[in-house]
């Protein structure tokens, strides 16, 4: 079993992975620091063209509490956040936090993600849309709906219950990523999401989600693409049914 004690001051490290969002990067860490002022931010940045990375080492020259890990490349957002995450583990967090640079994950719902994360002694608490009181802003009907249709399929695929798979916005227990085998974990983009949650629920572990307002950016590019989600889709498909065909092969 997991580590269960509720840690009443817990060291928080925030992973926002970047790249081309110097439009955004200042604000949303001052929007995190506004709502936790006790956390640390960590910018994982893929050598982006447009001086994101550049401005998060300005940012960290101002504010001890915003580091910057400095990536060789675009490699997708899996592998800065798994890059991510193994820092965070190295240097000793407690609990770890994805989120967008985009403000889409709004800062002022983190209070509320922590609480619950402590207060409910979860592994992993998803930040979700699809659960009572959650909701989305900004986005086009047909967006939702791809969305909407992607977490009904892998919760029929996968048999998991969780409303908000696909969804960005979670904090992590430290033991929860040891625990998990990040080292073989390949996965990107919305499969990367997917993939950790699957991970933690066959793990046997605590996942609670709390709903959030999920807002579409007003700054810079999205990197999300419809090719994107169904790659997401397919692969999640193909491990649901490795997964139900060796519970089949485990029964005889």
């Amino acid at each position: 079993m997991t580590d269960r004690t509720s840690l009443t001051t817990p060291r928080v490290l925030v992973i926002i992975p970047t790249y081309n969002e110097a439009e955004n990067l200042e604000a949303i860490t001052g929007r995190v620091h506004a709502a936790n002022p006790r956390v640390h931010i960590l910018v994982a940045d893929d050598d982006s063209p447009d001086g994101t990375g550049k401005l998060a080492d300005a940012l960290a020259a101002r504010d001890e509490r915003v580091k910057v890990l400095h990536r060789a490349g675009k490699e997708g957002l899996g592998r800065a956040y798994l890059a991510g995450f193994a820092w965070g583990i190295d240097h000793g967090y407690d609990v770890i936090c994805e989120m967008d640079a985009d403000g889409s994950h709004r800062p002022e719902d983190f209070p509320r993600l922590l609480a619950a994360l402590l207060e409910q002694n979860a592994d992993l608490v998803l930040g979700s849309r699809y659960v009572p009181g959650g909701r989305t802003v900004g986005w086009p009907k047909h967006r939702e709906v791809l969305s909407r249709g992607g977490n009904t399929w892998v919760r029929l695929i996968t048999g998991m219950k969780l409303r908000d798979a696909t969804g960005g916005y979670r904090l992590f227990r430290r033991e929860t990523l040891e625990r998990i085998d990040l080292a073989t974990v390949a996965s990107a983009g919305y499969t990367f999401q997917v993939d950790l949650a699957w991970r933690t629920t066959r793990a046997g572990l605590k996942v609670v989600e709390v709903p959030i307002t999920f807002v579409e950016r007003e700054l810079g590019a999205s990197k999300m693409s419809g090719a994107i989600v169904a790659e997401a889709l397919w692969r999640t498909t193909v491990w649901g049914l490795r997964y139900r065909a060796g519970r089949l092969v485990g029964r005889k």
